[in-house]
């Protein structure tokens, strides 16, 4: 009875070593010929056919490469096992196991909706979001009725200069005319506009084609 029940997990153990290798076998460096010619094709074939009726070739002919798709990985370790680094053409064949993608799932998801409103243009907005009111300017009104009420020269502190920070003042500029009172506005509707000084273009050089370079 012990006899019996070692032998069963030995043969489960087997089964699972066998069952995470993958059925397929990748064959490097395969000589040139085997890609154009039939003879030499079916040849290839027949070494592995030995291990799995069923088996299915695909040719890469770009990579130098044999992809061979085997039925069960137990029949894939066996052949890898006693072709790998034999002679095929005068060419020593080496066999790797192919490398086996698992995606998840068949169909691509969607991304998920924590930031799909930065998308532009943008899906939908998230969930509980409210488009925010513009807030009402702040108008200082003192400060208009303080600069409205400067003349050409004075200035206004804007803010007391502290330890840490300098102050702000405001300047009003010089009148250009030099007057150093500030002008009505009825006597500059009354007063006409100086006119504004003429540009004069640069003459053209007179042309004489009767001269010869």
């Amino acid at each position: 009875m012990q006899q019996s029940e070692n032998t069963r997990e030995e043969e489960a153990t087997v089964d699972v070593r066998f069952t995470d290798l993958p059925n397929a076998l990748i064959a490097c460096k395969v000589p040139e010929d085997l890609f154009n010619e039939g003879d030499l094709k079916a040849s290839f074939e027949a070494l592995f056919r030995s291990f799995d009726p069923e088996v299915q070739f695909q040719y890469f002919k770009s990579f130098q490469r044999v992809r061979i798709s085997f039925s069960d990985a137990l029949a894939a370790a066996e052949a890898r096992l006693r072709l790998h680094k034999t002679d095929f053409n005068g060419k020593e064949m080496k066999l790797y196991f192919a490398q086996s993608v698992h995606i998840g799932s068949p169909r691509l998801e969607p991304p998920k909706p924590d930031k799909q409103f930065l998308i532009s243009p943008p899906a939908s907005p998230p969930v509980g979001w409210e488009q925010s009111q513009d807030a009402t300017p702040v108008i200082n009104y003192d400060l208009l009725c303080a600069i409205s009420k400067l003349g050409p020269g004075d200035k206004y502190e804007l803010h007391t200069a502290t330890p840490t920070t300098p102050s702000v003042v405001v300047h009003v500029c010089e009148d250009e005319r030099g007057d150093s009172s500030a002008p009505d506005d009825s006597d500059q509707d009354d007063k006409p506009r100086p006119p504004r000084p003429k540009i004069i273009q640069t003459r053209r050089p007179d042309y004489a084609p009767g001269v010869e370079q």
